[in-house]
Parts: C-alpha cells; structure tokens; sequence
C-alpha cells in the first residue's frame, strides 16, 4: 500500500487583461496590478500556495479614442496536493490550478507549461 505524498503542482501561462489607460505604460502596470491582486487574493484563501507575474506586454492597442487596451500578462502557480504518485499529483494539481482561476474569474488563459510536480 502506497503512502500519500504532498507535491507541490506549478504551471505558467498568460492571461488577457482588457482595461481603459492612457498609455502602454500605464495599461500594462494596471493589467499587473489587477491580475496580482487577483493572485493574493488566491493565495490568502489557501487555494493556491504560491504565485508570480512575469509580465505584461500590449497585445491589442486600442482601435479608437475609447477603446481599452488588451495586455498579455504571464504568470506561475503552484498548489499543494496530496496523492499516491507525481503523475496522479499533476492530474489532481492542474485541475486545482483551473479551478481557482476560474473561481477568480481570470480569463483568456492560455498555459505556456505542462504542470510539473515535485515531492514537498
């Protein structure tokens, strides 16, 4: 009978961040803020255990005076599971990862990285 393990399960990606600013430096430090906001608030909760913003690059500039901008910002998460075997902790942890960003209404994602587990 195998042991329960605690992995800690990371995986990176980028989301889009639709905003109104008034310049490319200011639209990329509020898409950063927001989406860190957004991790810290995660992470206070227990639903992931760490966190980074890598990030933010201008994806769309506005077409017209009053459109937003749309930036392209990466970042990293790791949870905390507990399973039998890495291959069942990445299973367990990536659907963990969806699930909290989705909670926390962070769209557009797009994973950049497989999740990777190692024994905690």
């Amino acid at each position: 009978m195998e042991r329960d393990t605690e992995f800690a399960v990371s995986r990176e990606g980028t989301t889009l961040v639709t905003l109104h600013e008034g310049s490319d430096t200011t639209a990329r430090d509020e898409a950063t803020a927001e989406l860190t906001e957004t991790l810290e608030r995660l992470t206070d909760e227990g639903t992931i255990a760490d966190w980074t913003v890598d990030g933010a690059e201008v994806y769309e500039h506005p077409a017209g005076p009053f459109d937003p901008y749309t930036i392209t910002v990466g970042f990293a998460v790791t949870v905390t599971v507990t399973a039998d075997d890495a291959d069942r902790a990445v299973e367990i942890g990536a659907n963990a990862i969806d699930d909290a960003l989705e909670r926390a209404e962070v769209e557009s994602i797009s994973y950049t990285t497989s999740p990777a587990a190692s024994a905690s």
